[in-house]
């Protein structure tokens, strides 16, 4: 044998032993991602989904995430990652919400406790979702290593489900509840706001069994303890993050003068919209040309389309939905200011993605966000939440000062690049699942490699 044959023949089993482990050094797990509302050009949990599935694959792991209309959307080219489609009766879809069904869609007793219980207001996904998983999970048995549920906390995921189960809690929706019952102005929509909430008994019901609960930030971590009666030492954070690739600085993007711009639910009252268009007809009293641009739905009432009307605004804020990664970022990059008016947030995803293209962040102290964005006048500039007083200050005080804007867009990159990446959340993430899987086993805890295998090692191997 050569020289050359005899270093080359260790050097390939070394190659094939580290491609045949994780990021971690140990192996490779099986995942079940589990997701009843995926999308993410439709909330935080499929953009959730969407980068944590791709990270894990990133890490060496196998991801197969398993979700119901509207039906997550992958990032493509990772292998490990796919996608299967348990569908529901999608009866909340556009442009028909609240449908009816034909005869020949019934397909179990699932399906007829999902038309029921929509029929009387009630919300049957989290539910009826957690039924057809158990129902799957079962049928697959031996498939998985750890199922991990994104916040769907059904009664169906109670018990067997072949596989240890963690559960990620972005916030309680008790805490949307309590706001949406806060802003009714009547005695039928109380009622109707109650019984659309009355799936979060179940999900009190079910977070209190769990073995293992990851949340997104300490806010949370404290709410769900207090909400939801989960023992602390069950609850663990593990903070999510920004695509900080694709959410990245452009000086060769232009700045609009007086842009505006916020990602909002006009509908829901803890996005503080509201508060926002206010604290804008305020600050053009002074800055004319300041203008408004909402990711979001343009309402067709409420609070937040009347408060355009009174201020006679409807030319100074206009509404985008639908629109490209690509396309969200240079908007982004575009504006003077981000804003975040929220009353509540879980974590925040916005204010962070804002501050990693290095736009400078004007955020209330509402739930979480401080641990986001930062200290006020360090990362970001922090005002109270529910105060267009306060936010009008905030506004005026960016847009008159580039010094400012350009310090606070410098630190609030780096805020993000050091503590909130989806690489970060990925490795958190899996220490958790191998920490659940131990526990189910009565094995103890694999320790990982301290030369573990970074994913790009991974790819030259």
């Amino acid at each position: 044998m050569t020289a050359e044959a005899s270093q080359a023949g260790p050097r390939q089993d070394l190659a094939d032993h580290l491609a045949d482990l994780a990021a971690d050094g140990l192996r490779p797990l099986r995942i079940a991602l589990l997701t009843y509302k995926g999308n993410p050009f439709c909330g935080g949990q499929g953009v959730y989904v969407r980068h944590l599935s791709r990270e894990l694959a990133r890490l060496g792991h196998r991801v197969e995430v398993i979700g119901a209309q509207p039906y997550p959307v992958l990032d493509e080219g990772h292998d490990g990652l796919t996608l299967t489609e348990l569908p529901s009766l999608d009866l909340y879809r556009q442009p028909d919400p609240f449908r009816t069904p034909g005869r020949d869609e019934y397909r179990d007793w699932i399906d007829a406790l999902e038309v029921g219980t929509m029929w009387t207001g009630g919300f049957p996904e989290p539910l009826t979702f957690s039924l057809r998983a158990r129902r799957h999970l079962r049928a697959r048995r031996g498939d998985f290593d750890v199922v991990h549920d994104n916040q769907t906390l059904g009664y169906g995921l109670l018990g067997d489900l072949g596989a240890p189960l963690v559960t990620t809690v972005h916030h309680p929706i008790t805490v949307d509840r309590r706001l949406e019952l806060d802003a009714a102005t009547s005695r039928a929509r109380r009622w109707s706001v109650r019984r659309w909430y009355a799936f979060t008994r179940m999900q009190k019901r079910v977070a209190r069994r769990l073995p293992s609960v990851l949340t997104v930030s300490g806010t949370s971590r404290a709410e769900i303890v207090e909400h939801l009666g989960v023992r602390e030492d069950r609850v663990h954070v593990v903070h999510i993050g920004a695509d900080t690739d694709l959410f990245s600085p452009d000086p060769s993007v232009p700045k609009v003068p007086g842009r505006i711009v916020t990602t909002s639910s006009a509908d829901v009252p803890l996005k503080g919209l509201v508060f926002l268009v206010e604290a804008l007809a305020k600050v053009r009293t002074e800055h004319p040309g300041a203008h408004l641009v909402v990711v979001g739905k343009r309402p067709e009432g409420g609070p937040v389309a009347r408060a355009v009307e009174r201020y006679g605004l409807e030319g100074a804020v206009e509404f985008v939905k639908g629109i490209s990664d690509a396309e969200l970022v240079d908007l982004v990059r575009s504006a003077q200011v981000a804003c975040v008016p929220s009353l509540y947030e879980g974590f925040s995803l916005p204010a962070a993605e804002a501050m990693a293209t290095g736009t400078p962040l004007l955020a209330t102290t509402g739930g979480a966000i401080p641990e986001v964005a930062g200290r006020d006048g360090d990362t970001c500039l922090a005002v109270p939440p529910g105060d267009p007083d306060a936010l009008a200050a905030g506004l005026r005080r960016l847009l008159a000062d580039p010094e400012l804007r350009a310090r606070l867009g410098a630190a609030g990159r780096e805020r993000v690049l050091d503590h909130f990446t989806w690489a970060r959340a990925a490795q958190g993430t899996v220490a958790h699942y191998r920490a659940a899987i131990a526990r189910a086993t009565g094995a103890p805890a694999p320790t990982p490699t301290t030369t573990g295998v970074s994913p790009e090692s991974r790819a030259t191997c």
